[in-house]
């Protein structure tokens, strides 16, 4: 069962509804998922279902639903959480992200995989996956000149993106490259690298690539992968990988244990 997100008036209306509040609590406790999309956790938590729970919700909501409800821990970064039997997803189309994971659970990868394809969409992202990716944001803040630039790092992962290299793109000395990418992305062009590397790298790791390949294809080494993989997100690759497998199985979904992304 899953609950829709509106705007704050819809909202309010469905949350006063005497028929939802007696149907909802009552369809949720037989249900074997409970869920939200976007701003329908409001909905669970004004009805007193995710007391004690982590969930997602809209970025822009996450600072309210905290406020309403303390009792709640509120994951402002994640694109979906599951914490037991309820999984909440950030914003609309993180929805699908979410629907395909339980599809995975119930049918396996190959079949949630099929489904994507069919949908024509560009990726399916783990619900660990931040909202808010280097990426988007530099594209959002930057220039033209540097959109393209971002675009380009993007799909030259495995290629060598260094300063010379990619002032040299830009069309711009070394320096003045540096000192205005800096200002624009609000990180070093080096560190910008490597978080689109990573991000990449956690992406490929949910999937069945050798680590190897993982390294080669985001342009580096196994150990440089498995250190700064490690540094960013507190666990090596290869942990990472057997943890999130272990959460999206069919036996723990249904096991009413309490799981997180």
């Amino acid at each position: 069962m899953l609950i829709a997100g509106a705007e704050e008036t819809a909202l309010r209306a469905v949350i006063a509804n005497t028929a939802v509040r007696r149907w909802v609590p009552r369809r949720a406790a037989n249900a074997r998922r409970v869920g939200s999309v976007c701003s329908g956790t409001f909905v669970l938590a004004a009805l007193g279902l995710i007391n004690g729970r982590r969930v997602a919700t809209h970025w822009e909501a996450c600072n309210k639903l905290t406020a309403l409800y303390p009792g709640i821990t509120v994951d402002p970064e994640a694109l979906y959480v599951i914490d037991g039997k309820i999984w909440t997803s950030a914003g609309v189309t993180t929805g699908i992200d979410m629907a395909l994971a339980m599809v995975e659970a119930d049918c396996g990868a190959e079949v949630a995989n099929a489904i994507a394809r069919r949908l024509v969409l560009y990726a399916r992202r783990p619900g660990y996956q931040s909202q808010f990716s280097p990426l988007l944001n530099a594209r959002i803040r930057a220039d033209s000149p540097f959109a393209d630039l971002i675009d380009w790092m993007q799909n030259n992962l495995d290629q060598q993106l260094d300063v010379p290299t990619l002032a040299a793109r830009a069309g711009l000395g070394e320096r003045n490259f540096y000192r205005r990418f800096l200002a624009v992305t609000g990180s070093s062009p080096a560190y910008f690298v490597e978080a689109l590397r990573l991000e990449a790298a956690r992406t490929l790791v949910d999937g069945d690539l050798p680590l190897k390949g993982i390294a080669a294809k985001v342009g580096l080494t196994p150990i440089r992968l498995n250190n700064a993989f490690e540094r960013r997100f507190g666990v090596a690759p290869r942990l990472f990988r057997a943890m999130h497998r272990t959460a999206r199985t069919p036996s723990a979904s249904r096991s009413g244990g309490r799981s997180s992304p």
